[in-house]
């Protein structure tokens, strides 16, 4: 199993402070620890995905579960935006962020906020963000936008003003609960729904017409 490279530190530090406990007669503690450093390692899974074939299709940009799909007329760098798919991404599910598209990106913007629960819809405008607008080679344009929730307290993103995405490719992460937007103008076709459970880089959850 591949684990991003962000989680080793975390990962070789609870394992470290187990065989710790474990070398100095504290099995109980080294037991816990031991259970803890799985459950990091779990969480920092990195699988590989097939996104599909077709022209004019959309991934989903994360793991979890659809918690909305709202009315919008912008996003957060998006002008014209019409709709949001807001994803959920709970401790359990895989916090890998791709891209929804095969595309340039065209910018990245960290916003500071807060810290509130990441299923609340609040949280797509107050929560500390990070947002990345995607342009393909047809002008057509989208939005993700990674949001920390209450335990995600760091967002990372490896994309940079300029790059160039395939569909499906990773970007970034979040630590631990958090949320995924995804800004998708007026000339899509949703064709997911809400409480849907997707997976990222692989469940189309839309497609230009």
């Amino acid at each position: 199993m591949s684990v991003a490279k962000e989680g080793y530190p975390i990962i070789l530090f609870t394992a470290s402070l187990s065989a710790a406990a474990w070398a100095i007669g504290w099995s109980g503690l080294g037991g816990v620890l031991g259970i803890l450093a799985l459950g990091v390692l779990a969480f920092f899974r990195d699988p590989e995905r097939c996104p599909p074939d077709g022209e004019g299709l959309i991934v989903a940009p994360a793991d979890g579960k659809v918690v909305s799909i709202t009315k919008v007329t912008q996003g957060p760098l998006m002008k014209k935006a019409d709709a949001r798919v807001s994803i959920f991404l709970s401790p359990l599910d895989v916090h890998i962020n791709r891209s929804p598209i095969g595309g340039k990106v065209e910018d990245v913007k960290h916003t500071p906020g807060k810290f509130i629960a990441a299923y609340k819809d609040d949280a797509s405008k107050r929560n500390e963000q990070n947002s990345v607008r995607l342009v393909d080679e047809r002008s057509r344009e989208v939005e993700v936008v990674q949001v920390a929730g209450v335990v995600a307290r760091r967002i990372i993103c490896r994309a940079r003003k300029s790059d160039l995405l395939s569909r499906g490719a990773k970007f970034g992460l979040i630590m631990f609960g958090s949320r995924t937007d995804l800004y998708l103008p007026a000339s899509i076709r949703i064709e997911v729904l809400e409480g849907q459970r997707v997976k990222g880089g692989e469940t189309i959850v839309g497609r230009f017409v």
